[in-house]
């Protein structure tokens, strides 16, 4: 058994703390400034957000929003795109199933990682060609 206190824990502003990792899921822990966010990203696997002290704002790409406090649980789909803002200081705990997903580069070969970086530079080229 591992047990944390997630109230007590010692983070780094906008440096999130790997409590578990397991070829089933991984769960991660990190806080949020008044104002700062987890800019609008995707996961590749099926993720949920608590909120454990604070409060946040969730937007997604579809224009779904939510707000809450100590308590607030959302749900993500696998690749589903999103923006977290902190309205106030915010400590977050964030779970992810499985880890690693479907797509995610620590799941792919070192050809799948080749061909992953060479469509990510040709979108990069065509997006500054725009």
């Amino acid at each position: 058994m591992n047990s944390w206190d997630l109230k007590a824990l010692d983070l780094k502003p906008r440096l999130p703390e790997i409590l578990s990792s397991s070829d089933v899921a991984r769960a991660i822990v990190l806080d949020l400034a008044a104002g700062e966010s987890l800019s609008d990203h995707q996961v590749h696997e099926r993720a949920w957000l608590v909120v454990l002290d604070g409060e946040i704002q969730v937007a997604t790409a579809e224009g779904e929003r939510v707000s809450g406090g100590v308590g607030l649980l959302v749900e993500f789909a696998p690749g589903e795109r999103h923006e977290v803002i902190a309205s106030a200081d915010a400590r977050l705990l964030l779970l992810l199933t499985p880890w690693p997903g479907s797509g995610h580069p620590g799941a792919m070969t070192i050809r799948e990682k080749l061909y992953a970086r060479r469509r990510a530079a040709k979108q990069a080229g065509e997006e500054n060609q725009s």
